[in-house]
């Protein structure tokens, strides 16, 4: 439990720090932190295999594809992006962020029903072997369709690059 409430205000810190940054790169380190704080709140929930995409995937590739961009793009001029009306955003924010400050409190003095707990067999569900035994029994037929439809995109756009090739020779 208190693994957890490290990971989530650890979430919440980071995630808050990515909206408040002015630095867009500044802003993209805070996400990664944010996903792995989420990969850490994987871990509690005994679903290793879904913190381990999290940490490949998403704080991986797409970050990576995210500070691509945000150096292409050279967002060094922060003082021109400004826009007007600033006085009802800052409002409109304030107003969300009391709303869920009371959600938050709530949540919090609520008292438990006993949903939350875990599943009698939340250790074997996230694993890696029973998301392949259910991947590879369940639904084979699913994951051999869309194998098949991926490798046909994959042709068809070594075709039309190929094409595009021919044509400027």
């Amino acid at each position: 439990m208190l693994l957890f409430a490290v990971f989530a205000i650890g979430a919440v810190t980071s995630a808050l720090l990515t909206i408040t940054r002015r630095n867009p790169v500044a802003s993209a380190m805070s996400l990664v932190a944010h996903f792995f704080m989420l990969s850490g709140l994987y871990l509690t929930l005994e679903a290793q295999f879904v913190a381990a995409v999290q940490v490949l995937v998403y704080a991986g590739a797409i970050m990576v594809l995210v500070v691509f961009v945000i150096m292409l793009l050279n967002l060094g001029r922060e003082q021109q992006l400004a826009e007007r009306g600033n006085a009802i955003r800052v409002t409109l924010g304030t107003a969300v962020a009391g709303i869920f400050a009371v959600m938050m409190a709530l949540a919090v003095i609520g008292r438990e029903s006993g949903a939350s707990a875990l599943h009698p067999q939340a250790v074997t569900i996230g694993t890696t072997e029973s998301i392949g035994q259910s991947l590879f029994t369940q639904y084979l037929f699913p994951f051999e369709a869309v194998s098949l439809l991926l490798l046909a995109a994959l042709i068809g756009a070594v075709i039309l690059a190929k094409r595009h090739v021919k044509e400027e020779a």
